[in-house]
């Protein structure tokens, strides 16, 4: 499918690239946000990547909409270039412990999985981030493995810890500040997504990646320790071209 250039209210255009949720469609918005960002085209206020699309908030005063879609038309040909991104995988540090975990219970009954085995399928993989949503930093992943899929809850939780991780229909995510939620925790990391007192508080982009890796209770709390004074930098690297 082609891009399609959509108005979007008088400052903002949509670049739609399709209407499934998968890989190949997002790592197209992913490329192309980041060649227009590299473009530096005048008047743009803000680039926001999603599932399947990318949405351009432009100033009217400084650009016109005829104007800013001729100059994202030429940005959407270098996104073949493979120059503009380079994703990056995170490894986040995650305990499954029964203190972190009070709904993996249940999931083993609706999947007839035991918890080794939910656990060892939720690390096995490394999870592309469609997009960034719902909280700063809250990562929508994507290529959970079905056979650890489960319902969100009947009743939501009204407060969820910062670093709980949890599973939610088919997918899976890390909360990245306390906040109401209805996923299912399975494990909780003591790394900050979202740590507001860092100049960039926001540890990944979407188009990045990331792995979760189990630790014990004791790793937890001695990283803890680290994340709460701000001496923990997260373990990441470089995404090989074709992977």
């Amino acid at each position: 499918m082609k891009a399609k250039f959509l108005p979007c209210g008088d400052c903002g255009i949509t670049v739609n690239f399709g209407s499934g949720i998968n890989e190949q469609t997002n790592k197209k918005v992913t490329a192309f946000t980041a060649a227009a960002e590299s473009a530096g085209i005048d008047g743009v206020i803000e680039y926001i990547p999603a599932f399947c699309s990318a949405t351009v908030i432009y100033d009217p005063l400084k650009t016109t909409q005829k104007e800013l879609i001729k100059q994202l038309k030429k940005a959407l040909k270098h996104t073949d270039s493979g120059s503009a991104f380079k994703p990056m995988l995170y490894k986040i540090p995650v305990c499954y412990d029964e203190e972190f975990s009070p709904d993996i219970e249940s999931i083993e009954k609706i999947t007839g999985l035991s918890r080794d085995e939910i656990i060892d399928i939720h690390t096995s993989r490394d999870y592309p981030i469609y997009m960034l949503g719902f909280l700063p930093g809250f990562a929508y992943l994507g290529d959970m493995d079905e056979r650890i899929a489960a319902p969100r809850l009947e009743t939501p939780r009204v407060k969820i810890p910062r670093g709980s991780v949890g599973i939610g229909g088919n997918q899976t995510g890390i909360y990245p500040s306390d906040s109401p939620g209805g996923w299912r925790l399975i494990g909780k990391t003591p790394v900050r997504v979202y740590d507001s007192r860092k100049e960039n508080p926001i540890l990944y982009r979407a188009g990045d990646y990331i792995r979760f890796v189990k630790i014990t209770k004791e790793e937890y709390h001695k990283l803890e320790e680290e994340c709460e004074s701000g001496n923990y930098t997260a373990e990441c690297e470089e995404v090989r071209r074709g992977n």
